[in-house]
């Protein structure tokens, strides 16, 4: 069995949670997700299958996500499960939102929450957090496609706003600084993954003790956004033993997705100038 499972992740769960429940159900071991949910959080969780673990590295990781965020205060971890440190009887308006969100666009230089899973001099951040020990976090990059108020309810001081973002983005830090720059703070309190890469939540299913894997697997090759290629028997026998094959279509450097019964992957290659030389092999 290979291939991609769209999940819809349930509050409560961790990653591991649902990745540990379909190794039960499926009874294979070769399992893994493509990015990491928090265990507050819901939404597309992308998991692989078999050899389409190997094939994580392929697919787009950019996300979209649905974000509730409470001002009036800020905690430790950014959300609600932590503790309040700020609180503020400040009242704001969907005006100063909107243009507070346009700090937000583009490429941001964004610090990491203290209670997540990043490593600094090989331990977690949240293991530092939880034994009230300093550690200096350094901020990364990230970029912010789109964000954008979708809804404010000015009575409960409650936001909804919707991010579609790079890889890495914190939406916990998100909420976090947002409270900041409007001076009443901010914290998240629901968090839905709507897109992963090329994965929707219209599309999930759900994770049911009783799942159909067969029914709801999807071949790679619709999710890999790469030139492909039908080889024929031939280059099908050479790819079989490791060997490269003939490049006669592809522009040097350029990734390939090579297929053969018509639709079913048997390797990625890199086309070499007239070669085509394997990188992950599948039959």
């Amino acid at each position: 069995m290979m291939g991609f499972l769209n999940i819809y992740k349930p509050k409560g769960m961790t990653s591991h949670d649902v990745v540990a429940k379909l190794r039960r159900i499926t009874k294979i071991k070769q399992i893994g997700h493509t990015g990491t949910l928090d265990p507050f959080a819901e939404g597309v969780l992308p998991i692989c299958i078999g050899k389409a673990t190997r094939l994580i590295e392929y697919l787009s990781d950019d996300k979209e996500y649905l974000a509730t965020i409470q001002f009036g205060a800020s905690t430790t971890t950014y959300d609600l499960d932590g503790e309040k440190i700020f609180v503020s009887d400040k009242k704001i308006n969907a005006f100063d939102i909107e243009n507070a969100l346009k700090n937000f666009q583009g490429e941001i230089s964004q610090i990491p929450p203290l209670y997540s899973a990043i490593k600094v001099k090989g331990k977690k951040l949240y293991e530092y957090a939880r034994k009230g020990e300093k550690i200096e976090i350094q901020p990364r990059k990230v970029t912010i496609y789109k964000i954008k108020l979708k809804s404010f309810d000015e009575d409960l001081q409650q936001a909804q706003i919707l991010v579609s973002c790079s890889k890495g983005t914190y939406i916990r830090s998100i909420a976090n600084d947002l409270g900041v720059q409007l001076g009443c703070g901010g914290y998240l309190t629901q968090l839905v993954r709507t897109i992963a890469g090329d994965f929707k939540v219209e599309d999930s299913v759900e994770l049911k003790d009783d799942i159909n894997i067969s029914d709801n697997l999807i071949n790679p090759v619709d999710k890999l956004n790469y030139p492909k290629y039908i080889v024929n028997d031939s280059e099908f026998e050479k790819i079989r033993h490791g060997m490269s094959i003939k490049n006669e279509n592809f522009r040097h450097g350029t990734k390939v997705i090579l297929i053969y019964n018509e639709n079913e992957i048997c390797a990625v290659g890199e086309a070499d100038n007239d070669k085509i030389m394997l990188k992950k092999v599948f039959v």
